[in-house]
C-alpha cells in the first residue's frame, strides 16, 4: 500500500509539473514533441539511457548536492562554466568574465540569446535570482552553496548590459571554478513550479514526467541555444546493480550506461563489436573514512589496518582494473606532486602483525581475535554496491581477518550509508569522491579540516571521520585564501602527506569511469569530471 501510494503521489506531482511547463515564456518542449516512452514507433529518436541513481531528492540542487549533479548530468541544466577533459575551465553560460586585481570583483557576461526550456530568456537578473534561492532554499538541506560561493556576497544584475557582478568578502583564486560546480546550475526559478522532479534549466533536455523509482522521461529541448538536439526524446531508467545494467543493455531494454562495475561484464561487452566502451582515467579517489571517534583512535590499530590490505592486488586484479592502485586522497595523474609523496605504511601483513603485538593489541583468550583494552576488536565497515566499493570492503574484510581483527561488512544503499555515516555509525565507511570539484581539492580537503568535526549538527559542513590535526588545519585555511597557483600546489602536497603520516584515510585507488552504449549510438564517453552525461555529442548512430 505504501508504494502505491508513494506511485500515486509521484504521478500527481508529474502532472501538476506539467501544467506548470505549459504556463512558461513561449513553447515548452513538453508541449510541442509529446515524446515519452512509447514513441519509437512513430519515428522518433528515444535514447534509453539507464543509470544509477545517486539521490533520493530528485533534481532541486538546493536540498541535495547530488541532485545538482542530476540536473546537469541528465542534461537538464547548465552552469556559467563547465571543466574540459583536462579540467580546464571553458565559458559555457558566461562567455565573458574580468576579476578586480584583488580577486574579490567579478563581472560575468551573460550570453546573448540563451533561453530556458520553457522558452523564457536567460537574463543577468534570473542567474542572481538563481543563487539567492540556492542559498534561501538550501538552509536546511545537505546542499553546499557556501562551499562555492560565501553566503555574505554581494549580487547584482544589470539586464542592459547583460551582466551579474558579485563582490565577496574573500578573495578567490578563480570564481569561475567554484561557478562549475553542478550545484550552482542555473534553474528558471521565476516558471519552475516543482524543484523535486520538474526543475527548468537552458540544457538540452527537458523534464516530461517522473515516476518513482523508476526514472524520467526527458524530451528535447526546441529551444536549445547551442545546436541542434540529437534525439527527441530520453528513456532515463533507473538501474543500480551492474549486472543488471549490463542485462537491459544487451536485451535493447537501453541502448546507453554508465559505470558496469561487474569486471566480467565488462570485458564480455569489451569484447562484444555490437557495444562501444569508453574508459576515462579520472578524478575519482576510492576510501574509506576512518572515524577516529571509536577503536581506530588508537594509533598502532589504525596504523596497522592500512599497512595489512592489499589495495594495489585488489585494483589491479579483483576489480580487474577498474581502480589505479595509489596511496594518496589525490590521483596520481594530477599535478599535486604524487611522485614526491612517501608511504609508511605500504602492504606488509607480517609488519602489521608485528606491530599489533608490540602495541599489546594480541588475541588472548585463543579464539583468533585480538583485543584492545580487554575489548575484543570488530570493526563496523559500511558500505555500498557501487563503483566496486563493497568489493573493497569484503576485500578488507577478509585480509584484515588474517592478522585477527574482526570486520563487520555492511553493505546498504548509499543514502542509508550517508546517514550512517553523519551519525558515527562506523569505523570505516565506503566512499567515491570527485576530488577536484571546483578544479582543485580545496572542498574536498574539508572532509578532514578539524573546525568541522564540532559542527555534526550541520550536515553541509561535517568532518565526519573525527580527524583532528593543527598543521592540517593551518595549512588548509592558507589555501583557502592563497592566489598565487605555484604555493597553492605547494600547500596541496603538503596536506597530503599529512593525511598519509596520520594514517587518516583508507585510500584504495582511483576510479576509471566508463560508459557503454549500443551500436545504435554514436559519440558517448565519460568525461573527466563525470558530471556530463547526456550531452549533444550523444547522438543516433548513422
Amino acid at each position: 500500500m505504501k508504494k502505491q501510494a508513494k506511485r500515486m503521489l509521484a504521478l500527481c506531482a508529474a502532472a501538476v509539473m506539467a501544467v506548470g511547463m505549459l504556463s512558461g515564456c513561449g513553447g515548452s518542449s513538453s508541449e510541442s514533441t509529446g515524446a515519452g516512452s512509447e514513441t519509437s514507433a512513430s519515428g522518433e529518436n528515444i535514447l534509453k539511457f539507464g543509470c544509477q541513481n545517486y539521490s533520493a531528492g530528485g533534481i532541486d540542487p538546493a536540498v541535495d548536492t547530488n541532485n545538482g549533479w542530476n540536473v546537469v548530468r541528465y542534461g537538464i541544466g547548465e552552469c556559467l562554466f563547465k571543466f574540459n577533459d583536462a579540467m580546464e575551465i571553458e565559458p559555457w553560460l558566461c562567455d565573458t568574465y574580468e576579476m578586480s586585481e584583488d580577486h574579490k570583483t567579478w563581472t560575468f557576461h551573460i550570453r546573448d540569446g540563451v533561453k530556458f526550456s520553457d522558452g523564457c530568456d536567460l537574463t543577468a537578473q534570473k542567474v542572481v535570482d538563481n543563487f539567492e534561492r540556492l542559498f534561501e532554499a538550501g538552509a536546511s538541506g545537505t546542499a553546499t552553496p557556501e562551499k562555492f560561493l560565501e553566503k555574505e556576497a554581494k549580487m547584482t544584475a544589470d539586464d542592459e548590459a547583460g551582466t551579474v557582478t558579485i563582490v565577496t568578502e574573500t578573495a578567490y583564486p578563480d570564481l569561475r571554478k567554484n561557478l562549475a560546480y553542478p550545484t550552482m546550475a542555473i534553474l528558471d526559478t521565476e516558471h519552475t513550479k516543482d524543484y523535486s522532479n520538474g526543475s527548468i534549466g537552458t540544457g538540452p533536455y527537458a523534464v516530461k514526467d517522473f515516476t518513482e523509482e523508476v526514472g524520467y522521461n526527458l524530451v528535447a529541448n526546441e529551444n536549445y541555444w547551442d545546436g541542434e538536439v540529437p534525439y527527441d526524446g530520453v528513456e532515463l531508467l533507473y538501474m543500480g546493480d551492474a549486472s543488471a545494467k549490463t542485462m537491459a543493455l544487451q536485451s535493447g531494454q537501453i541502448t546507453l550506461t554508465e559505470n558496469i562495475t561487474t569486471v566480467s561484464d565488462l570485458e564480455t561487452l569489451q569484447d562484444d563489436p555490437e557495444y562501444t566502451v569508453t574508459i576515462a582515467n579520472g578524478v575519482r579517489c576510492g576510501f574509506a573514512y576512518i572515524n577516529r571517534d571509536g577503536v581506530l583512535g588508537n594509533d598502532d590499530l589504525r596504523e596497522a589496518v592500512l599497512m595489512a590490505v592489499d589495495e594495489k592486488t585488489m585494483c589491479d586484479v579483483t576489480v580487474g582494473g577498474l581502480y589505479t592502485y595509489g596511496f594518496s586522497v589525490l590521483p596520481s595523474n594530477l599535478t599535486y606532486n604524487y611522485d614526491q609523496l612517501t608511504n609508511p605504511y605500504e602492504f606488509d601483513a607480517e609488519a602489521a602483525a608485528a606491530k599489533l603485538d608490540a602495541a599489546g593489541i594480541k588475541d588472548t583468550n585463543g579464539d583468533g581475535n585480538r583485543e584492545l583494552d580487554g575489548e575484543e576488536i570488530s570493526l563496523t565497515f559500511i558500505t555500498y554496491e557501487n563503483r566496486a566499493l563493497d568489493t573493497f570492503a569484503e576485500g578488507a574484510q577478509q585480509q584484515l581477518a588474517e592478522i585477527g581483527i574482526g570486520v563487520e561488512v555492511k553493505s546498504m544503499d548509499s543514502e542509508t550509508e550517508w546517514n550512517e555515516m553523519t551519525l558515527g555509525n562506523y569505523d570505516l565507511c565506503s566512499s567515491n569522491w570527485t576530488t577536484v570539484g571546483t578544479g582543485d581539492p580545496t572542498e574536498y580537503f574539508a572532509n578532514w579540516y578539524g573546525k568541522y568535526v564540532d559542527a555534526k549538527n550541520d550536515l553541509r559542513n561535517a568532518n565526519w571521520c573525527a580527524y583532528k590535526n593543527d598543521e592540517f588545519d593551518k595549512l588548509y585555511e592558507e589555501l583557502l585564501v592563497e592566489l598565487d597557483e605555484e604555493k597553492r600546489v605547494e600547500i596541496i602536497t603538503e596536506l597530503q602527506q599529512i593525511l598519509i603520516d596520520d594514517a587518516a584515510v583508507m585510500v584504495h585507488g582511483y576510479y576509471n569511469s566508463s560508459m557503454i552504449s549500443s551500436s545504435a549510438v554514436s559519440g558517448a564517453q565519460i568525461h573527466t569530471a563525470d558530471y556530463y552525461w547526456l550531452t549533444t555529442e550523444i547522438t543516433p548512430a548513422s
